[in-house]
């Protein structure tokens, strides 16, 4: 688990094919890896990774295909800055929200415009998952917990202070740019919980719609 609060930005140093999946090597940056063993998790980009190696400077890491197919890792080359992340413990503050490093889906920056210091951002998510996100709500882009300012539609914006541009990638963030998104963990378990007994049936085809919700007495008509 991550809370979201990027600890430093890295830089890929080596993405190297591997029996049909990619291991990759990260530059650290910053981040303090004399805690760090073999076999934890540090997030890259908001992605979970397992450090398999530790030369001193940096980690390598296995990426299977699931992590190339579902995520925009597959975008990264040597020389990409990428945001950083150690897993928590519990003494970590939890100044963002609780991330699982497990991505959702891949958004897209639809623009980016000035907003007195700070910068606006417009991004467009999968369609699938427009439903989890909410004004005021929490998100993740790139392993970075943000707060959701305004929706429309699968769209959302992000308004994004000095010091966190300052700190993680998206200073370097444009439109057409693909991002990692993870939403928030609880609205994904209330959904499942709202299935109650119908969890335990194939989902195929089917989920939480309006009309499953009228019937369970969750809307009024």
């Amino acid at each position: 688990m991550f809370t979201g609060i990027i600890e430093s930005i890295g830089s890929i140093r080596s993405l190297t094919p591997k029996g049909g999946d990619v291991r990759v090597y990260v530059e650290t940056g910053k981040l303090d890896l004399s805690d760090v063993k073999l076999g934890d998790s540090i997030a890259v980009n908001g992605v979970c990774l397992t450090a398999v190696e530790l030369p001193g400077d940096g980690f390598w890491a296995d990426v299977s295909r699931e992590t190339l197919d579902c995520t925009a890792f597959s975008d990264l080359k040597s020389g990409s800055r990428v945001n950083l992340e150690k897993a928590l413990t519990p003494t970590t503050r939890l100044g963002g929200h609780l991330v699982s490093g497990h991505v959702d889906g891949v958004g897209e920056i639809i623009s980016r415009s000035d907003n007195a210091r700070a910068i606006q951002f417009r991004v467009r998510a999968p369609k699938e998952l427009a439903k989890y996100v909410a004004h005021k709500g929490s998100i993740t882009v790139d392993g970075t917990s943000l707060t959701v300012n305004a929706v429309d539609g699968a769209e959302f914006e992000l308004t994004i202070v000095p010091h966190t541009l300052a700190e993680t990638i998206m200073a370097d963030y444009r439109a057409g740019r693909r991002v990692n998104l993870e939403v928030d963990l609880l609205a994904r378990y209330l959904e499942r919980l709202l299935l109650g007994d119908k969890a335990a049936e194939s989902t195929k085809g089917s989920g939480i719609t309006e009309s499953f919700l009228a019937a369970n007495g969750y809307l009024k008509s």
